[in-house]
């Protein structure tokens, strides 16, 4: 019996390659012109007409094998050799630009092609090919695959490490927003977000048809911003709303590649959090419950009216920097996987080889899972967790979305629970993942009872095997955008 719990179907045939009949022509004519033959001569040897040999060698008709092995004979060459060798590098600019000018991605263009000919002078090729490499990079550049994205995704938590997660300039910028409005303290009203929207230039607008594609719409020649009339349970319309004002305090561009439409995300989202919970009063709150060790994010949630998830996530921002705790964040699905991780204090959240988090399965004795079996849905959850890289303490809490439970939570090495709420918990337990045999290989019990007995239907992420969708931000059907911007155009 095979030693895997799985059955494994067997291995489908490789496909035949595919032969390029334009590729195969260039390499003819460059074989022909090589030995000094014209069209005439070869078809006194090989009995085939000049005619039919030209339309060969420009691609224009496939060549019966009978045909090339006459054709090998009178060049000294073997079949072998002509159907793959190693093409001169003339040969391999005309096979390379007659690929791209019938490729797909040429054709959205909307580029002309050219016609190949020997005439067409070796340094026009060059420079042809050279543009169609450029247009093919900055096509990846903006329609990244998964892989490209999880390494972006990377590189900028590398860089939220380093400056563990403080944006001192995103900072000013909300402070010079709120003085601009007289805030003082506490969390900051409906009244002076509508204040802060009029001194920035904009006017708002609630619609029932905004882009299924988008969060909002700004229309910038008439400085309106859309927001939807409908309540959405995954959206803070506060948050949605000051986001959209982030990207002009900001001064961002259009974005140009993945990297810079993540780096925008992000602070876009510190922008808004930093204005929902402004630093001075959140510092000011924080240092005041460190001092009583009573820090808790479920009083930062209530204290400024937002989510556990955006209260958690502005811990971060400021724990390092002001009170000098290290710490980590988390946002796991009831299936085990991450979602949003962040750490500055070793916590050994799993990754893949290009160091992404997201995507990869929690251990199942993390708090992020245990929390799961806990009947208590409404207080928070405590937990220390003995890892390989020492032993933290976190707190959670759960919130339900429409697609299903998530655990969200903040945890600090053992030594810095101490300042926590919660700190004396008893529920502990041990994780020594990445080791298979801490909780990713069943029990021998269950091995043993069921290896090679079961065949399940995989709930397939077809997802993880496209690229993302194309243009500056991914996902967003510029059409339909466009459209619904001239729908509303009279009204504004």
């Amino acid at each position: 019996m095979n030693s895997s719990p799985w059955i494994l179907p067997q291995t489908a045939p490789e496909a035949e390659p595919f032969l390029d009949s334009f590729g195969l022509g260039r390499r003819l004519h460059a074989l022909r012109k090589a030995r000094g033959l014209t069209l005439a001569q070869v078809a006194e040897h090989t009995e085939v007409a000049p005619s039919q040999l030209s339309m060969i060698e420009n691609g224009k008709r496939e060549a019966k094998v009978s045909v090339l092995q006459r054709l090998a004979g009178l060049y000294g060459t073997s079949l072998d050799e002509i159907v793959s060798g190693t093409p001169d590098h003339r040969t391999e600019l005309e096979v390379e630009l007659d690929a791209a000018m019938r490729s797909p991605l040429a054709r959205a263009a909307g580029l002309p092609s050219i016609r190949i000919s020997p005439r067409t002078p070796t340094e026009v090729l060059e420079a042809m090919v050279a543009l169609h490499r450029e247009l093919a990079r900055q096509a990846e550049l903006r329609a990244a695959t998964p892989e490209e994205a999880r390494r972006a995704n990377t590189e900028l938590r590398r860089d939220m490490r380093a400056r563990d997660n403080y944006w001192a300039e995103i900072e000013a910028e909300a402070a010079r927003l709120l003085d601009t409005v007289g805030y003082r303290s506490g969390p900051l009203s409906e009244r002076m977000i509508s204040e802060i929207t009029a001194h920035l230039g904009f006017t708002l607008a609630h619609v029932g048809d905004l882009p299924r594609s988008t969060r909002s719409v700004t229309d910038l020649r008439n400085r309106r911003i859309y927001l939807t009339r409908a309540t959405r349970p995954d959206h803070n319309p506060r948050s949605v709303l000051l986001q959209a004002l982030g990207d002009h305090v900001l001064q961002h561009d259009r974005p140009a590649t993945y990297g810079e439409f993540l780096r925008q995300r992000v602070e876009t989202n510190y922008f808004a959090a930093a204005l929902m919970m402004p630093e001075a009063s959140v510092v000011q709150m924080l240092t005041a419950a460190k001092a009583e060790k009573d820090i808790a994010i479920e009083d930062l949630r209530d204290a400024f009216g937002v989510s556990y998830e955006i209260a958690g996530h502005r811990f971060t921002n400021l724990a390092t920097h002001h009170l000098g705790i290290r710490m980590h964040f988390f946002r796991v699905h009831e299936s085990g996987t991450i979602h949003k991780a962040y750490e500055n204090d070793g916590t050994p959240f799993p990754a893949d080889h290009t160091g992404a988090i997201e995507g990869q399965v929690a251990c199942r004795n993390w708090t992020a899972r245990k929390i799961f079996d806990q009947a208590d849905a409404f207080n928070a959850y405590h937990q220390y967790t003995d890892t390989p890289e020492g032993a933290y303490w976190c707190t959670a809490h759960t919130e339900a979305t429409p697609a299903g439970r998530f655990s969200i939570g903040v945890g600090v090495p053992f030594n810095t629970a101490k300042w926590f709420r919660g700190r004396e918990t008893r529920n502990r337990h041990r994780s020594t993942c990445p080791s298979p045999d801490c909780c990713r290989v069943p029990p021998s019990e269950l091995m043993d009872a069921w290896a090679g007995q079961a065949w399940p239907s995989a709930r397939a992420h077809s997802h993880l095997l496209a690229t993302l969708p194309p243009g500056a931000f991914p996902g967003v059907d510029e059409t339909e955008v466009y459209a619904f911007l001239a729908a509303h155009h009279d009204s504004a």
